[in-house]
Formats: structure tokens, C-alpha cells, sequence
């Protein structure tokens, strides 16, 4: 059975009660009755054993991000140790590469400042129901005995609001009521100042509908969401918007970012108080148990509930929907509506119940956005490449995870591996005996000749020799098949031409033999460490069992276009040691989203001499994949910066080898980031890697670091401003424009973030 996609969100129900009586509840209020039977709390062994299944899930599928929403009832009802025991559990569980991201759900009228400082302790961040001014959170979201809880929540909401917790607070959820007056629901929620807001529609099926009123139209929800989009583009956008955000983005070809649209498989699954599985709470809404999944945290694993029936329904896609369903203009965006909305008569096989509203609702914000509202297929994985829709979106975006670097890397591989056949093509019998060693050691240890041809310095030299270059000899043939020679440990020596008096092996380093020597054989024992003619590659040993290999040896390292510096001394590596250690540590700890597809790519960090007056000066070289060359800079916040920044070039020109991203023909240059005016290819590459440079910054910001503050600021509106000027150059492919939409929606994080800290 092949591998299930492994779920990323998980939901962990810590009591299974709540407070308040909620007449639109999902949870006690329609069809589902499995609360009855549910322990209140959660016990300790769910929590132990919950955690252990995630952590296990996590590592199987080489995950670098969770998402773990503690919820209800109303979660605070489990009371403070059942928050610090499940945090500390789920942290200690997940491999050290897989950040967690931590919150809680909650009604907010048990939310205190002890709740909050608990919360900032274990890194939770906040989400609370609310929906809207007094009347109409009064509407439904009441206690029991009839009294309000809008002053408990607008407290409470209040205390996420202050400096101390004000990055706790993850954002609002409001139901939507079409009896409502949207405007003074949108300016109650607005003068919140969340970071996001979620406007959900009530469940219903079309067995129980959602309520139509008399006097509101054939398509109420649609007009009152419409009504609230009009005022939210009015104020500029002050806050996310999920549904209106997922239009935006499939309407122009990219992910959804909610299981209410689009046609992207859902990655989410509820841990019930009692250690049972279940699909999605939305669907508690059609029949008593229809979210069930007969397993459990003690006996399956979350790839055997990946597997389910009802989970691999809800991943379908577009060949999960109907006849209708497939054949509408807006399908990509709409993607059929909410799983649960579609049930009738025993069946999701049907559109949803709220598909007039969709369907008003996507073109709506079509034509308010100048866009087609028939929204054109996802492009299909790049063959090439290997990656897939949602893997391009991540390197639009400017990010990449593990998986999608490794694409990339492996892409790289084939392009290295057939420039060395045609180098060898191209050379008649030259290097013949280097070739012959090289193919035979690739039929029987294919790993090691991987590792050594992946080596950033292969392709260049393979470049230059393609290009005619008279220095482009043959000799690094010879070398490469040497060093997967030794390290396959075979017997075998192989003569290596001698350059300045140095023998070359790739990956490994390099032997001193003196003047005069033009040809030289190698054998493994030349190689010990304590023979003063062997200078090996020294590798920094970085926390997780990572490394990156210091390139001080290699002669083909001299492609950057800044002078490379001489082997260091032992003051010089150990000053390097240090800082790369220091920044890698900074990365992993404020810029993850960024360092997990650095580590997964970059293997190789390549000394540059100072620049003049001792400026900063780093590069990365088209044909060094997996390479970048700095000047070691006096700040290790610098070197992570320069870390991250030449890599983004790195990506991008893993994709330029497959891919077109802008007419290449266009003569014209633009001006950006004060620099001299660029062709459209610098200005595309400028824009990208400074979606890292402004992330950096941002998070150096958010982790007090003052001299950040301006940094932050200058490359936050230069970036800003070159990402409008690269969308409306009129060069751009429509993958390239994907990429353009990508950059604007990450820049548009902290333009937003500054919104809400003006200090900033």
C-alpha cells in the first residue's frame, strides 16, 4: 500500500465540556452525541501516548513543522497542569528538526492573566470565538441560565491585546449569522486589532440547512461576507482573512489555506479526550458518529488513520467531487465547500448546501480583484524537478521545506551527472581511465559517487570544460574517481595531475607534493591526519548532527564573483567554527521556516577574502548548487543573514535551470534596492533573496535585538517596493507571476506586522 500524506495538523481535545451553551455548537448541538460518552478530561496516558504517535509520525515523514490546537469543549476547563504536561510532552516527542507550533482554542471567559502568563511560558499562542459586537456574540454564544459572555471575552481579548502578551494573540473565530449587520460585526472585530480573522459559516447539511431569512436574497451568506470584504479592502486589509485570503490565492492558481475551499487534501485530524481518532469536528454536524474512525492512540498509528476510508474521501480532490461539482467554473476555488455541508441522504457525494453563496461569493471577489473567475487547473508537478503543485508554492513563497530542497538537490544531481558524460563524450580518449573507474565504482556503490558528484565545485569545473575554457582541464575527472575510490575503499590507485603543487580530491581535500611533480598516484594511507602534506576539508559540526563542510582546498571554488581566501589557519577555522555554529543556532531558533531548507541543501561554505575596507561581500555561484562564499563577517546576526540570503540564490537558480520565471529576451532594467539598474532576471533574483533578508531582520526585531530595528525597516520597504516593480514588469511567465504573488503575500506578513507595531 503506498505511503498516506501524513497529516501536519492535529487537533487534541483536553476536555470535552464547556462553559457556555452555544445554540450553533457543532459539538452539542447537532447530530454527533460522542461527548456523552467521553471522559471530561483528558488522562495523562492519552497525553503520553498521543504525543509519542505524533513524534513518531513526525519523524516517519521527515516533518518540519506541526501544528497542535488544544481544544474542547472549552480547553481551559482542563486546567493548567493539563497544559504544561501535554506541551511538554509534544515538544520532547518531535524530532529536534520539526518546530512545533503550539495553540489553544478557547470561549475566553475563563482567560486570566495567570492563563496568559502560563501560555507565554510554554510558547501557546491564543485563539478566541467571537462573534462580533455585544449583539450578536449575544445572539448565540451565551451561558446556560441566558446571561452574556461578550464582557468576559472582549476582557479577555483586552489582555492578548497588552505588550507582554500581545504575541500570544493568534486571532479571532466568528461564526457568521446572516441576521447580523456585517458592518458592525466587522468593525467590532476590527477594533481588536487581531492579527487574523476566521468568518466560518455555520454547519449545516442539506438535511438541516442554514438558516435563509425572508428578505435576504437567494445568496444571504455571500452578501454578507461581500458586504464585510467591501469594508476590509476599504481599511486596507488591517488583518488576515482566511476565506477571503484562499479566494484571493486559488483564484490565482495557488493553495487554499482552509479545508472550506480549494481543492488541496486535508492534513488534519482530532485526538478525542479519551485517545480516539477522529476526521474533521465539522462533520459532527451530518449524523451521530459520522467523524469516527474506530481507532485510537493506543492501537494505530496516524499513518494507518491516514488510510481510512473517510480520511482518504476528504483527500480526493477534485476526482472526490461530483458530477455538479466537477463540472463548475469556480471548482478550483470553491473546491465543493466543506465536506460535511455536502451530506444528504446518507451521502457527501452532492454540492454543498452552501453552493449558491460559493459560487456568488467566488466571483464576487473575482470581479473586485479584476480576475476570471474560472479558475484554471493547478500546473501539474514539473516533471523535471520533482515537485509538486504544493512544493512550488513553498518556493514561491520563498521557503522550502526538506523535501522540496532535496527535489531540487536531486534535479541538480541529473544536470551534474549528464554534464560529466559529456564532458567525457566531448574528450575522446582522455580521462578514459578516470571514466572506466568512475562508472565501474557507480554500478556498485552509487551512493558514493552520488556524494562526491553532488560535490558544488563538480559542476562548475564541468561547466567551464563545456564552454571551451583552455583552463578547464581533465585532471578532476581523475580526481573525482580517486576520491570515491577511497571513499569506497577500494585498493585501486588512480593518477591525479598535480596543480601548484597540490594533488585534488573532491569532498576530501587536498596532498602537497611539491614543485615539479605533474602526475601523482594517491592511496588511502597519504591520507592519515597526521601527515603534514594532507590538508583535508575540515567540516563544522553543527547541533543536530548536521555539518557543513569549510572549502578552503578546492581550486574550482574560484567561480564566485569575489576572491576566494586561502586555507585558513587553525585561529582562522576555529573563529569560523564558532560563528557558523552561533548562526546556525540563531537560524534554527528565530527563522525555522527558512533554516530547515537550509540545512537541507547547503553542504558547503566556501571562505571569501574581505571585502575593501572590511565590507561584507558573500555570493553564490549558478553552477555551485549547494554552495555560498562569504567574508566572514564581525556579527554572527550578520553571517546568518548572509547565510540565508545567498542560499535563496541558490534555490532560485535550481528552478531556472527547469523552469522559465521571465522573458529572457527583455533588454530592459529596472531600478530596486538602490543599486544600479538590472536586467529582469537580477531584479527577480534580488527580490527573492531579500524575502529572507526582511524575515531575518523581522525576527532579530521580534527577539529584541535593537540595532535589527532599521535594518528591518530599509530592507522591509525596499523589498515592498521591488516586489510591485518585478509583478507589474509586464516580463513574467505565469509560473513567474506565481512566484511574484508568492513574494508579495510573505512581504505582506511583516507590512501587516507593522501595521500592529508601529514601532517597528
Amino acid at each position: 500500500m503506498p505511503p498516506a500524506r501524513p497529516f501536519t495538523q492535529v487537533v487534541l481535545k483536553v476536555h470535552s465540556r464547556c462553559d457556555l451553551a452555544c445554540d450553533h455548537c457543532y459539538v452539542y448541538e447537532h447530530a454527533d452525541t460522542g461527548w456523552r460518552s467521553r471522559p471530561r478530561v483528558v488522562a495523562d496516558a492519552v497525553l503520553v501516548r498521543a504525543a509519542e504517535r505524533i513524534g513518531e509520525h513526525a519523524a516517519a515523514h521527515g516533518l518540519t513543522g506541526v501544528g497542535v490546537v488544544l481544544h474542547g469543549g472549552e480547553p481551559l476547563l482542563a486546567g493548567p497542569e493539563v497544559f504544561r504536561r501535554a506541551a511538554g510532552l509534544l515538544r520532547a516527542a518531535l524530532p529536534a528538526v520539526c518546530e512545533l507550533d503550539l495553540r489553544v482554542h478557547t470561549n475566553g471567559v475563563r482567560l486570566d492573566p495567570a492563563w496568559c502568563a502560563l501560555f507565554d511560558e510554554l510558547g501557546i499562542r491564543v485563539g478566541v470565538s467571537l462573534d462580533g459586537d455585544r449583539a450578536a456574540n449575544d445572539r448565540h454564544r451565551r451561558f446556560a441560565d441566558g446571561r452574556t459572555s461578550h464582557p468576559q471575552v472582549l476582557r479577555a481579548v483586552g489582555l492578548l491585546r497588552e505588550p507582554r502578551f500581545r504575541h500570544l494573540y493568534a486571532g479571532l473565530l466568528c461564526t457568521v449569522d446572516v441576521e447580523n449587520d456585517p458592518a458592525a460585526v466587522y468593525r467590532a472585530l476590527a477594533e481588536l486589532a487581531p492579527p487574523a480573522v476566521d468568518f466560518l459559516l455555520p454547519h449545516a447539511t442539506w438535511e438541516q440547512p442554514p438558516a435563509r431569512p425572508a428578505g435576504l436574497g437567494a445568496r444571504p451568506y455571500a452578501d454578507w461576507l461581500l458586504a464585510v470584504h467591501t469594508l476590509w479592502e476599504a481599511d486596507g486589509r488591517p488583518f488576515a482573512v482566511r476565506t477571503f485570503d484562499s479566494v484571493h490565492r486559488t483564484l490565482s492558481g495557488l493553495s487554499s489555506l482552509t479545508e472550506a475551499l480549494g481543492l488541496e487534501p486535508v492534513d488534519l485530524v482530532v485526538l478525542e479526550t479519551d485517545g480516539a481518532y477522529e476526521q474533521a469536528d465539522s462533520l459532527k454536524t451530518a449524523y451521530d458518529g459520522a467523524p469516527a474512525t474506530g481507532m485510537d492512540v493506543f492501537r494505530h498509528s496516524l499513518d494507518e488513520v491516514a488510510r481510512h476510508p473517510g480520511m482518504a474521501a476528504r483527500r480526493a480532490g477534485l476526482d472526490g467531487l461530483n458530477a455538479t461539482c466537477q463540472a463548475c467554473p469556480v471548482v478550483r476555488s470553491c473546491g465543493g465547500g466543506l465536506y460535511a455541508h455536502r451530506y444528504r441522504d446518507g451521502s457527501f457525494d452532492h454540492p454543498s448546501v452552501y453552493c449558491a453563496d460559493l459560487l456568488a461569493l467566488v466571483e464576487g471577489l473575482a470581479a473586485r480583484s479584476g480576475r476570471v473567475a474560472v479558475v484554471p487547473s493547478p500546473a501539474p508537478p514539473i516533471a523535471a524537478l520533482g515537485l509538486t503543485d504544493a512544493q512550488l508554492d513553498e518556493l514561491a513563497l520563498g521557503f522550502g521545506g526538506p523535501s522540496t530542497i532535496q527535489a531540487l538537490a536531486d534535479s541538480q544531481l541529473s544536470i551534474t551527472r549528464a554534464m560529466l558524460a559529456a564532458v567525457h563524450d566531448s574528450s575522446g580518449a582522455a580521462g578514459s581511465a578516470a571514466w572506466e573507474l568512475l562508472t565501474e565504482l557507480d554500478a556498485t556503490e552509487p551512493a558514493i559517487v552520488d556524494a562526491v558528484v553532488a560535490h558544488p565545485y563538480v559542476r562548475a569545473w564541468a561547466a567551464r570544460r563545456l564552454s571551451g575554457d583552455p583552463g578547464a582541464g581533465l585532471g578532476p575527472l581523475a580526481g573525482l574517481a580517486a576520491a570515491a575510490a577511497i571513499r569506497a575503499g577500494r585498493g585501486e590507485t588512480v593518477a591525479v595531475p598535480v596543480r601548484e603543487g597540490f594533488l585534488h580530491l573532491p569532498t576530501l581535500g587536498r596532498l602537497a607534493v611539491g614543485g615539479g611533480v605533474r602526475e601523482a598516484r594517491v592511496t588511502v594511507g597519504a591520507l592519515a591526519s597526521d601527515n603534514p602534506c594532507w590538508q583535508p576539508v575540515r567540516r563544522v559540526r553543527l547541533s543536530g548532527g548536521r555539518a557543513l563542510a569549510l572549502e578552503d582546498t578546492d581550486p574550482q571554488r574560484a567561480v564566485h564573483q569575489w576572491p576566494v581566501a586561502d586555507r585558513l589557519d587553525d585561529d582562522e577555522y576555529a573563529g569560523w567554527a564558532r560563528d557558523l555554529r552561533a548562526a546556525a543556532d540563531l537560524l534554527d531558533r528565530d527563522l525555522p521556516e527558512y533554516a530547515a531548507g537550509l540545512w537541507a541543501g547547503l553542504t558547503t561554505v566556501t571562505p571569501l577574502r574581505p571585502g575593501a575596507d572590511g565590507t561584507d561581500v558573500s555570493s553564490a555561484a549558478r553552477q555551485a548548487f549547494g554552495a555560498v562564499a562569504i567574508a566572514r563577517p564581525r556579527e554572527v546576526p550578520k553571517l546568518a543573514e548572509l547565510l540565508v540570503h545567498e542560499f535563496q540564490h541558490v534555490k532560485l537558480g535550481a528552478v531556472l535551470d527547469w523552469v522559465e520565471l521571465y522573458d529572457r529576451s527583455d533588454t530592459r532594467l529596472f531600478e530596486a534596492f538602490g543599486l544600479s539598474p538590472r536586467p529582469i532576471g537580477s531584479l527577480f533574483q534580488a527580490v527573492y533573496a531579500h524575502l529572507a533578508v526582511t524575515a531575518f531582520w523581522g525576527t532579530q526585531v521580534e527577539a529584541g535585538l535593537e540595532s535589527a530595528r532599521p535594518r528591518f525597516t530599509h530592507w522591509r520597504t525596499l523589498t515592498d517596493q521591488a516586489v510591485d516593480l518585478l509583478a507589474d514588469s509586464d516580463a513574467l511567465t505565469p509560473l513567474g507571476h506565481r512566484f511574484a504573488l508568492g513574494a508579495r503575500q510573505s512581504v505582506d506578513v511583516w507590512l501587516l506586522a507593522s501595521r500592529h507595531h508601529p514601532a517597528r
